[in-house]
């Protein structure tokens, strides 16, 4: 009885102890992230640039499938940002809310003003769950 008892522990420390496996878990609901990033013109002004950012954070309520909105100035002190500045993720679910956003007249809007002042962009698009 006590080898039964002493095997019935071990085996449920070994149970209790196993890891759980990415496969286990519910799966995340996964979101398309929409990275863009400007380097400004010399002559942009800060009250421009203020602009700029008022106008790309109010496209998530003027656009529907925006399902996030984050933006940021570079602060790294690597030094690697080749003179990008501000950062902007837009999140989508799908890719069909992306496609829908690239053409949407609000956003061929906002590219009006990105044109103005902006002296190179860079986009990278990614899933993450």
């Amino acid at each position: 009885m006590k080898t039964f008892a002493l095997a019935l522990t071990l085996m449920l420390g070994l149970i209790l102890a196993t890891p759980t496996f990415a496969a286990d878990k519910p799966k995340a609901a996964k979101k398309l992230q929409h990275v863009v990033c400007f380097k400004f013109k010399e002559a942009a002004t800060k009250t421009q640039i203020e602009k700029l950012n008022k106008e790309f954070a109010a496209l998530k309520d003027k656009i529907p499938g925006i399902a996030g909105y984050e933006a940021g100035v570079n602060n790294s002190p690597e030094g690697l940002n080749k003179g990008f500045t501000h950062c902007y993720i837009i999140t989508f679910k799908t890719e069909k809310d992306r496609e829908a956003y690239l053409p949407h007249p609000e956003h061929q809007k906002f590219v009006t003003i990105v044109k103005e002042i902006v002296d190179d962009v860079f986009v990278i698009d990614f899933w993450t769950e």
